[in-house]
């Protein structure tokens, strides 16, 4: 049997899902890998405060440096969460040479390239599948499972924040705003929802993922970004007559050496396996050249679907002999020789108050027609007060091509109530 000596650097609601996986589950651990975590010490910031889990007070202290200094730690669990501290006490303790498992998509995504320095520098184990999708094991399916597979496209839900108000939205015709009052009353959402509604968590892990699968850095700063603050519940209703549903995706696509990567509210038609995926669930959808289209989906937060992603973690890191790093050279820019566009190629959704007289409509077809748009579906309501609502859907089409035509749509008798993109 080998011991292995542990040390946590915080013990919010995810470090206490894992002390609660590993006291529980210890048995097994040692039955299926012949090895016990010994859990020596806890950062915390105050170790008089109560907490989910009974954790002996001997364990705990206020000073990193036993936990990230102690020769007599092997394995250090990161769960602070946020850029800093967390990425300074995580590149103390690998220059130390200890393995670090995080859960912390923040800290990896803006500071990657350091702490991969750090851990190759000092022969440390760097692992990370907590950091995107819960239990969701993602990362261990890209770096090992489909390595013989070119992947060429990935969409994925990855924020359960936002997915659940966009189900409610979509399942009750609320608006946003009550919905996400409800989910910050009921725990799914933070008091400042910002990461999650931006976009910024999506985005961290699709900088994460899209590295992964395409081989080469992906940094969060060169992705598009739009959150799902202003979404409403007209465009979802009207999708929604038109056999579409909105998802926040985290979209990346490869060709060639022209990096797509994006995030943002997206219709896909209802029979789309991501358009079933509902409330907290995270689900990813990608296609390789060599096993075509599959989907991961499941759990992809909370303190026990997150614990069993870093317990695995742990152990995927003590069956290793030698660490193991991402094939690509790890910066903090994107990868030489690969470029970013900005007019990637989607059908796109349009809604528009236009007046009620002649020669509208041909207006707008017109200002389609000269950016080579073709409308693949058209729907109008019936006026009031001298104006009518237009939604249409395109075929595909490109960014800059939709945006110069919508500037120039645009008029005293023609208003952009909303433009949403569309994947299929």
């Amino acid at each position: 049997m080998r011991k292995v000596s542990v040390g946590f650097l915080g013990c919010g609601n995810i470090g206490c899902g894992v002390w609660k996986l590993l006291q529980e589950f210890k048995a097994d651990i040692l039955h299926r890998a012949d090895v016990e975590f010994d859990v020596k010490k806890i950062l915390v910031r105050d170790v008089t405060k109560k907490r989910d889990q009974v954790i002996p007070a001997e364990l705990l202290t206020t000073d990193p440096a036993q936990i990230t200094d102690d020769p007599a730690i092997e394995m250090v669990l990161e769960f602070m969460g946020g850029e800093e501290p967390a990425t300074r006490y995580m590149v103390r303790a690998l220059e130390m040479g200890k393995t670090v498992v995080t859960a912390n998509k923040m800290a990896l995504a803006l500071n990657w390239h350091i702490l991969q320095e750090a851990a190759e520098k000092h022969h440390s184990g760097l692992y990370y599948e907590a950091a995107v999708c819960g239990a969701i094991p993602i990362i261990r399916t890209t770096i090992d499972s489909l390595q013989a597979n070119r992947i060429e496209e990935m969409m994925g839900i990855v924020n359960g924040t936002t997915n659940y108000i966009l189900t409610r939205m979509s399942q009750e015709g609320s608006d946003y705003a009550d919905v996400l009052s409800d989910a910050q009353r009921l725990g799914l959402a933070e008091p400042d929802p910002t990461s999650d509604v931006e976009g910024f968590d999506a985005a961290y892990k699709l900088s994460i993922l899209s590295s992964l699968a395409f081989h080469a850095r992906v940094p969060f700063d060169v992705i598009y970004r739009q959150g799902i603050t202003q979404v409403s519940a007209t465009d979802i209703a009207f999708g929604k007559e038109l056999g579409y549903t909105l998802k926040l995706l985290a979209i990346a696509k490869r060709a060639g050496n022209v990096i797509d990567a994006r995030v943002h509210p997206t219709f896909i038609p209802d029979d789309h396996p991501l358009a079933s995926v509902n409330g907290s669930f995270n689900a990813i959808f990608l296609h390789g050249h060599a096993c075509d289209d599959m989907m991961l989906f499941g759990r992809g937060a909370g303190s026990a679907p997150t614990a069993s992603a870093v317990v695995g973690d742990m152990l995927y890191a003590v069956s290793r002999d030698t660490p193991r790093y991402p094939t690509f050279h790890n910066a903090n820019t994107l990868s030489d020789g690969l470029t970013v566009t900005d007019d990637w190629h989607c059908a796109f959704y349009v809604r528009l108050n236009a007046s009620d007289r002649p020669g509208v409509l041909a207006h707008i077809t017109a200002c389609l027609g000269k950016e080579g748009i073709s409308i693949r579906n058209l729907m109008q309501r019936d006026a009031v007060d001298g104006h009518a609502q237009i939604v249409l859907i395109t075929h595909d089409a490109g960014e800059c091509a939709i945006n110069k035509a919508l500037k120039a749509i645009a008029s005293s008798d023609v208003q952009v109530e909303s433009m949403i993109r569309v994947e299929r």
